[in-house]
């Protein structure tokens, strides 16, 4: 059952990510992205194997066609490409081109300039990263 602390957290969270969204809106838009698209990009790690796309519709929480469509987005704009993974023939795969990684870092650091959670202090960050894995983690 919700406690009354749980509401308030989940409702501060949830706030956050919109109003980060929302600050960032024209730097996504000067890239033809939205927030879902920019997230799908954000999941890809550039120092990281390719996923899948199936490990993409894991990340995102979405269903394959949705992930399908939203990766498709960023083919379309030359951030990704869509590859046969070697380890399975059958399967895809989501390499981040160079322009991928410039525009991923771009957008990455205008989140971090202007959500709402820079204005916490190093070990208020700390605190809060421990907490939010340890909730990601379940």
């Amino acid at each position: 059952m919700a406690t009354p602390t749980l509401t308030e957290v989940v409702a501060a969270t949830h706030e956050i990510w919109l109003r980060t969204n929302a600050l960032i809106n024209q730097a996504l838009a000067e890239h033809q992205l939205t927030p879902a698209t920019f997230q799908a990009l954000w999941a890809i790690d550039p120092d990281q194997p390719p996923p899948s796309m199936k490990v993409m519709a894991e990340r995102l929480y979405c269903n394959a066609p949705n992930a399908t469509f939203i990766t498709k987005q960023l083919v379309e704009r030359g951030l990704v490409e869509r590859t046969v993974d070697p380890d399975d023939r059958r399967s895809r795969v989501l390499v981040i081109t160079e322009k991928g990684r410039r525009v991923r870092e771009e957008l990455v650091q205008a989140a971090m300039a202007v959500t709402p959670l820079a204005a916490l202090t190093d070990r208020e960050l700390s605190s809060l990263a421990i907490l939010l894995g340890k909730a990601a983690a379940k």
